[in-house]
């Protein structure tokens, strides 16, 4: 199963910050999206990884809610006037060490839709001209505008949606 890694991934951020209420929409939908995909699924699907690599269904749900911190984190970051932006540990150390496939899909699911809920209420009381302002982002070496905080975290969001789905497929088989 191959996959183009995040890692790998760059990022333009050349839209305009009015682009905010669209990307706005996809960080309020994940919760729903996920849940659209899993809440059938039987445990016996939730767990496996393939060939033992990559992440279970669960892992990749955990993992979003594992790094749900991180743009708020940021936001905070950006309105408090710092320079540079927290790193996310690309180790994924908590991820690893989380045991996701021992928690109850529904507890997972519960606990992404409340972290997420924060993360858009925190994106609500955003000033207008709150969006346009930025810092510097570690890893990508730009600078990084909190509307774009909001594609990234959709994109990231997608990805992870999307390895779901492949292995979805994968043990449907």
């Amino acid at each position: 199963m191959t996959k183009w890694p995040w890692i790998e991934r760059t990022f333009t951020f050349d839209f305009p910050a009015s682009k905010w209420p669209d990307l706005l929409e996809r960080v309020r939908g994940t919760p729903a999206r996920i849940e659209e995909r899993v809440r059938t699924l039987p445990e016996v699907m939730l767990t496996p990884r393939h060939n033992d690599q990559g992440w279970s269904i669960k892992e990749n749900i955990g993992h979003l809610l594992d790094l749900g911190y991180l743009p708020k984190r940021r936001i905070e970051q950006i309105l408090a006037g710092e320079s540079a932006l927290i790193a996310a540990d690309m180790s994924n150390q908590a991820t690893h060490k989380a045991n996701h496939n021992a928690t109850p899909i529904s507890k997972l699911l519960n606990d992404f839709r409340s972290d997420r809920a924060e993360l858009v209420a925190m994106f609500e009381r955003l000033n207008e001209s709150d969006w346009e302002k930025s810092a510097i982002h570690p890893r990508l070496k730009s600078p990084m505008r909190i509307v774009d905080i909001a594609y990234f975290d959709a994109e990231h969001d997608d990805y992870h949606l999307g390895r779901i789905g492949q292995l979805i497929r994968m043990f449907s088989r």
